[in-house]
């Protein structure tokens, strides 16, 4: 009889080494996109390529398969059954792929995403182009490798967000699409329109971090398992469990972009943060989802961070570390500047209102250039006319247009509809802890505490013990049901608008 005690622990110990290559990938990348010098970019892709195949190799190995296969079913406790289940699945998913293909893909990633910063820098999408084709083939080669039942972009969707297919994203987004049309066309209408433009002084970058700082310590986020550092395009990582970056990009014309983009990250780092301990090591210790994990920055930034009850509390703090030209901004005319409804160019700039139309044009691009639908070439004229289409505004160049996020860059396809989703399930969220807490009180006093406990108790702590969908419906009593995100934007702009 097989002494499954010792497989067990020898299974565990597989674990740690995969989650050693692993956490060195995740520094890399770190340093890849904050701090590397250009010319190391090359050598650094070699030594990408080469930890993602050692990991590759021990997620297909015959030693992998013998240990799920032996194990399944008679693991000692839940975690160590959900991290077989786990590696089940990616064993499956990953001896699909050649492991050349498998290498030569990750390298393709590593020096697309650096030259992205460069085309993006001089707007110049031709010079990405062939990249952007090659990682697309890729990813279709992929899909077709996983398999699939309906349609093709489920293969790559369900990388991010399992359970969610294409047919529920295709009923789920256009009546979102119509609501948020319908309530930007009564803000449209309405002759109450906050002045913006009080906003854009000149705010020192020194200083905005300060501010930043300080709201992530306030949040709770644990500065002895983390730190803040600058980038083009904002990012939390997680090296592990206790060593969770946040990164932001600093506007000093316009401070928004930094406050409510660290806010955000500073969301996904308190998820990463907080699981549980005990799923050290295993590939539990994560975000179950991608939509799970958007729902818990969008949280922070959009329930909390953009709520009068916090400006209540922190004006006071932002305008003693702003400078001075901010303090003769009354209150009420800063709360509605801050979140004024005006589509944006950008989407790391959007309004609650507007975002996940920015959101639809990048799911409905991505879905067509997988299914062979549109070509990449075509991508900056498609993308200006959908923004036109979906937002009454057209691009003027590639980097506010098509250039402008790195996820394409980074063969992320099937990533964006996650942060739609995860918009949805913070509006759930949100409601369901509002039967359990005076949210708005919570939020006035400063002291988040009980905000942070709460979704560490409910969400954060299982990791991937839980599935996405399996945690909604815990927590909720409900699957996905976007009425609570257009009821939640009804009210605040009804208030806001005077409509």
């Amino acid at each position: 009889m097989p002494d499954y005690r010792q497989l067990e622990k020898d299974f565990l110990e597989l674990l740690k080494e995969q989650k050693a290559y692993q956490e060195a990938l995740a520094l890399i990348q770190w340093d890849l996109r904050t701090k590397i010098p250009p010319k190391g970019v090359d050598q650094r892709s070699e030594v990408i390529g080469f930890l993602s195949q050692k990991v590759f190799q021990i997620t297909t190995s015959e030693k992998m398969k013998m240990y799920i296969d032996s194990l399944k079913g008679k693991a000692s406790n839940p975690i160590i059954q959900r991290s077989l289940e786990e590696c089940e699945e990616e064993y499956n998913r990953n001896r699909k792929i050649p492991e050349v293909e498998f290498k030569e893909f990750t390298m393709l990633q590593s020096k697309s995403e650096t030259l992205w910063q460069e085309a993006r820098e001089k707007g110049d999408f031709a010079q990405l182009q062939p990249y952007l084709e090659k990682l697309i083939e890729y990813n279709k080669k992929f899909a077709e490798y996983w398999g699939y039942e309906k349609n093709r972009y489920d293969a790559l969707l369900h990388v991010y967000e399992p359970g969610v297919t294409t047919e529920l994203l295709d009923e789920v987004f256009p009546a979102l699409r119509r609501s948020l049309a319908g309530l930007l066309k009564k803000i449209t209408a309405s002759e109450r329109k906050p002045d913006s433009t009080i906003l854009q002084k000149h705010f020192p970058k020194q200083a905005q971090e300060t501010f930043s700082l300080e709201i992530l310590k306030r949040m709770g986020y644990d500065f002895a398992a983390g730190r803040l550092d600058e980038t083009i395009h904002p990012f939390a990582i997680a090296i592990n469990p206790r060593d969770v970056r946040v990164t932001t990009r600093y506007d000093e014309s316009d401070f928004r972009m930094a406050i409510f983009g660290t806010i955000h990250e500073g969301g996904h780092a308190l998820y990463e943060q907080n699981i549980d301990q005990a799923m050290a090591q295993t590939p539990l210790a994560d975000g179950t989802s991608m939509g799970i994990h958007e729902s818990q920055s969008l949280f922070w930034e959009n329930f909390v961070a953009r709520s009068e009850a916090f400006w209540e509390n922190h004006y006071s703090l932002f305008k003693h570390i702003a400078p001075d030209e901010f303090d003769d901004i009354p209150f009420s005319d800063f709360y509605c500047a801050v979140n004024e409804v005006k589509p944006s160019l950008i989407r790391i700039e959007a309004d609650e209102l507007t975002y996940c139309l920015h959101i639809m044009v990048r799911y409905e691009l991505e879905k067509a250039l997988i299914n062979d639908e549109i070509e990449v070439r075509d991508l900056p004229e498609l993308w200006n006319q959908k923004m036109e289409d979906y937002l009454g505004i057209r691009p003027q160049s590639d980097r506010e247009g098509v250039l402008q996020d790195i996820h394409w860059a980074a063969g992320d396809f099937g990533y964006f509809p996650s942060y739609a989703l995860g918009y949805m399930y913070a509006a759930q969220f949100h409601q369901k802890l509002e039967t359990t807490l005076d949210v708005e009180s919570a939020i006035k006093s400063g002291n988040f505490a009980a905000i942070k406990n709460w979704l560490g108790e409910n969400i954060h702590q299982y990791g991937k013990l839980k599935k996405p969908l399996e945690i909604l419906q815990d927590v909720t009593g409900e699957g996905l049901n976007p009425e609570f995100l257009v009821e939640h934007l009804q009210s605040k702009y009804a208030r806001i608008y005077q409509f």
